[in-house]
């Protein structure tokens, strides 16, 4: 299995046009960021899964994100995708990422389906949207449930990325705020780049 490393941000793709995904993910690595996930809710995001694993795929980790069943789990596997990542508890994904080896984020948010997710299988717990209770609800989650990953994602910028981490957050996740679309739209790499680096900076100082 890909292990996601701790404290390694990840960036999560979702956006209308995805022919910049290469050229977006050697933004993203440049600013130190080697881990993406391109979500379903595009449906080219496979091809982009496919582009980026074959153009670096021996430098970056790549996933496929809001997998809500098995058919569409299999299709980001067989394209190429590392982890798969939903955003809701969906036991037939998690069932189909351990059938095939790869490692599954799974949506939660309550502690009921935060333990469900973990007693399924998932390798990981997307603790989604993050911003409803913030940090301290990591710590909260986390104080009776120490053996838990959690990857805490919506709202998560770089000037909160910390606190989470030091509530106990396994890592995070960022989207919009990390892959600004105005900034892709207009081939703005640099800008990217520059947000990446800021965003790894205040998760490993």
């Amino acid at each position: 299995m890909t292990l996601i490393p701790p404290r390694e941000p990840i960036a999560i793709v979702r956006l209308d046009d995805l022919s910049a995904s290469v050229e977006l993910s050697r933004a993203l690595l440049a600013g130190g960021v080697g881990i993406v996930e391109f979500t379903l809710t595009n449906r080219k995001a496979l091809d982009a899964v496919e582009n980026v694993r074959e153009h670096l795929g021996d430098h970056m980790i790549v996933g496929a994100g809001t997998v809500l069943d098995a058919e569409s789990a299999r299709s980001a596997i067989l394209a190429g995708a590392q982890f798969l990542v939903t955003p809701v508890l969906a036991p037939e994904v998690i069932d189909c990422g351990r059938r095939y080896g790869v490692p599954v984020m799974c949506g939660a948010l309550t502690p009921t389906e935060i333990l469900s997710a973990w007693q399924a299988g998932a390798d990981f717990i997307k603790v989604f949207p993050a911003r409803t209770f913030g940090p301290a609800y990591i710590k909260d989650v986390l104080a009776p449930l120490p053996m838990l990953r959690l990857v805490p994602t919506g709202g998560v910028d770089a000037h909160n990325c910390r606190q989470y981490l030091e509530a106990g957050a396994y890592t995070v996740a960022l989207g919009s705020n990390l892959v600004n679309p105005r900034k892709v739209s207009e081939g703005d790499w640099e800008g990217i780049t520059r947000a990446a680096s800021q965003v790894v900076s205040a998760c490993r100082d």
